[in-house]
């Protein structure tokens, strides 16, 4: 099924056995395919939601949505400090809302996942996904994608200024010095007030947080694998893949066990990142991060919140 074989095409991918158990088998029909299926990718959702990630030491992890046909999904994709991805868990809502997105990475805390590891958090740019990080994670360094920001602010271009402003756009993601990279952004979307305002406004939203791996040191092989939410487009186009023969989203739990077997189906697939051996480099970059220590100073400590309360 996951392959692409439709439930009324199943017998024929069997080995003969003879017509007279043929006729007479029943585990073969297009219903009793669908209840095995069924039943097996509901014990994959369960698999994947029931994972315990107590003993997961995380440096990347990278949050984005599946549109299903009026459905959407957002799925949690982590890389360990040893450059494995594992599929984290998925929550089931009509939009990529901020709602939805807290209700799965406050799941992944429940399951053990620990808060307070340095983690740095890859979005497309959504604000909702912003939002959920910062009400579960606090104040953790966010990487956005880069390439969702170019389409953006691409899109309110006319063809003929696109390919200038790209390589502008590429010029200035590609910098090793924060500062330089900031003041070349800056500078393009101060030219782009007058003649397209809407690109400018694009450009400047989240600007900052498109220089996050630059700011943080990360050079190379590592940054280009992490400035976007390529990884974990790569695990949702496996579910896109699989599920590439429903027509009909019956239900959010239909919706939730093939969303879930794909991503299992992905993990399967899963190598190590490329410039894994630079994430121990990141992880301290984000201990040291001023605003990860800022934010660790304005927290009380449990002896400390106590005394206020007594």
């Amino acid at each position: 099924m996951l392959a692409g074989v439709s439930t009324r095409r199943y017998r024929r991918t069997q080995e003969p056995v003879g017509s007279g158990v043929e006729q007479a088998a029943r585990s073969t029909s297009k219903s009793s395919v669908s209840r095995a299926f069924v039943e097996r990718t509901r014990t994959a959702l369960v698999q994947l939601m029931g994972r315990r990630l107590d003993d997961a030491r995380l440096a990347v992890m990278m949050l984005d949505g599946i549109e299903l046909k009026g459905r959407t999904n957002i799925v949690a994709l982590g890389i360990t400090t040893e450059g494995v991805k594992i599929p984290l868990g998925l929550w089931d809502g009509s939009t990529e809302n901020a709602t939805v997105a807290t209700a799965l990475l406050s799941d992944l805390v429940e399951r053990g996942l620990d808060p307070e590891q340095g983690m740095l958090f890859v979005i497309d740019g959504a604000k909702a996904l912003r939002k959920a990080v910062r009400a579960v994670f606090g104040e953790a360094p966010v990487q956005r994608c880069i390439r969702h920001k170019e389409r953006n602010v691409l899109e309110h271009l006319p063809e003929r200024d696109r390919p200038a402003v790209k390589r502008r756009l590429r010029a200035a993601w590609a910098e090793t010095d924060h500062e330089r990279a900031l003041d070349q952004l800056r500078l393009l979307a101060g030219e782009l007030d007058r003649s397209h305002p809407g690109a400018a406004g694009s450009l400047r939203e989240g600007l900052t947080e498109t220089l996050t791996l630059t700011r943080l040191g990360i050079r190379g092989q590592l940054k280009r694998t992490l400035a976007s939410t390529n990884p974990c487009e790569s695990m949702i186009e496996c579910v896109r893949c699989t599920s590439r023969n429903v027509k009909h989203w019956q239900s959010g739990e239909m919706a939730l066990r093939w969303t879930a077997a794909g991503m299992l189906e992905a993990e399967r697939q899963f190598r190590r990142i490329i410039g894994y051996r630079d994430l121990a480099k990141l992880s301290v970059a984000i201990e040291c991060d001023p605003s990860r220590q800022s934010q660790a100073a304005h927290t009380p400590t449990e002896e400390a919140a106590i005394v206020a309360a007594l």
